[in-house]
C-alpha cells in the first residue's frame, strides 16, 4: 500500500448540498419510521441526514462491488472490502426539518494502515458539518475501514448481549434493499446473495451498519422521548439478514448505553447521552 500517496489525502474539503424531501421523509418512515408519518416542516429525525447527501455515480463508474471507483473525497484505497465502522455524532439546535436545504462540508481527518490478523487494513477518519438554514446543526466523526476479501470467512469473536433484548427487529431482505434505496447505496453485500457469498465470503446478507445505528438511534428516542445531544456507535460483528436483530439497553443517569444483537451476541454497540448528563 502506498502510504505517502494515501496520506496526501488528509485535509482535503468537500461540500454538498442536499435534503429530506417530504416524499424521501415519507419512503424513510417506511423503512425505519418512528411514530407519525412525517410531513413537511415536520422535525427531522436523527441520522436520517445520511439520506440527504447520496453520490450519484453513473452505473459504468462502480466497483465490482458497487461503491464508486473514485470519489472527491475518499482516498483510492487498494483494498477490495470496505465497510463503515462506526462514528460519532454532536447534536446542536435548533432542529433541522424536513424540506429544510441542508449543506454537508467534509474533511480527512486521518489516513492510517495497520496490519491485522487477516492482513492489511486502512482506517480513514471523515469529519462532516451538517448546516442547516439556522447554521450548524451535527457535528460528526466517520470511521471507514478497507480490508482484503478473505478466502473464507472467520466471524470475529462473539461477545455476549449484556442484557435481554427489549426490542426484536425482522431483518427481511426487504427491509435491507429498502434501506440501500433510500441511502442510494449500491453495495452488493446488501442485497445481492450470489456476490455476497461467492465474492466476499460472508454467509449472508449483511446487514447496514448505519442502518443498525439508526435502529439504535430510535430506540434510544422512543426510551427517552427526546433526542441525545451526543451518540456514537462501533461495529464489533457483522449481522446478516434472515434473524431478528436484537436491541438490548442499560441506563445509568442520562446516559444510555445499547447494542444490536443476533442469536445472542453483539453486533453494534452505541452510547447516547443527554444534555443533562453534562
Amino acid at each position: 500500500m502506498d502510504m505517502l500517496n494515501l496520506e496526501a489525502w488528509q485535509g482535503r474539503v468537500t461540500n454538498d448540498a442536499g435534503s429530506i424531501t417530504p416524499e424521501l421523509a415519507r419512503q424513510l418512515h417506511a423503512t425505519v419510521g418512528l411514530g407519525k408519518i412525517p410531513s413537511h416542516g415536520d422535525p427531522l429525525p436523527p441520522l436520517w441526514h445520511w439520506c440527504a447527501f447520496p453520490l450519484s455515480t453513473p452505473n459504468e463508474q462502480l466497483g465490482k462491488d458497487g461503491h464508486p471507483r473514485n470519489t472527491d473525497l475518499l482516498p483510492p484505497v487498494r483494498l477490495d472490502r470496505r465497510m463503515w465502522a462506526g462514528g460519532a455524532l454532536k447534536f446542536h439546535g435548533p432542529t433541522l426539518r424536513i424540506g429544510d436545504p441542508l449543506e454537508r462540508r467534509s474533511s480527512i481527518r486521518a489516513v492510517t494502515e495497520k496490519q491485522g490478523a487477516t492482513g492489511p487494513m486502512v482506517f480513514v477518519t471523515v469529519d462532516h458539518a451538517i448546516y442547516g438554514p439556522s447554521g450548524l446543526a451535527i457535528e460528526e466523526r466517520q470511521d471507514i475501514v478497507y480490508l482484503e476479501i478473505p478466502e473464507t470467512f472467520t466471524p470475529p469473536r462473539k461477545t455476549p448481549l449484556p442484557s435481554a433484548p427489549v426490542e426484536q427487529i425482522d431483518t427481511s431482505e426487504t427491509l435491507l434493499f429498502r434501506y440501500s434505496a433510500v441511502t442510494f447505496n449500491a453495495h452488493r453485500i446488501h442485497y445481492d446473495l450470489p456476490y455476497t457469498q461467492q465474492v466476499e465470503k460472508y454467509p449472508g446478507l449483511v446487514v447496514h451498519g448505519p442502518l443498525q445505528a439508526t435502529l439504535l438511534m430510535r430506540a434510544a428516542v422512543r426510551a427517552r422521548g427526546s433526542v441525545p445531544k451526543y451518540f456514537d456507535f462501533r461495529g464489533v460483528h457483522p449481522m446478516f439478514a434472515g434473524t431478528s436483530c436484537d436491541i438490548a439497553m442499560e441506563t445509568e443517569d442520562a446516559v444510555l448505553s445499547l447494542w444490536t444483537g443476533q442469536n445472542g451476541h453483539q453486533c453494534m454497540q452505541a452510547t447516547a447521552i443527554w444534555e443533562d448528563a453534562q
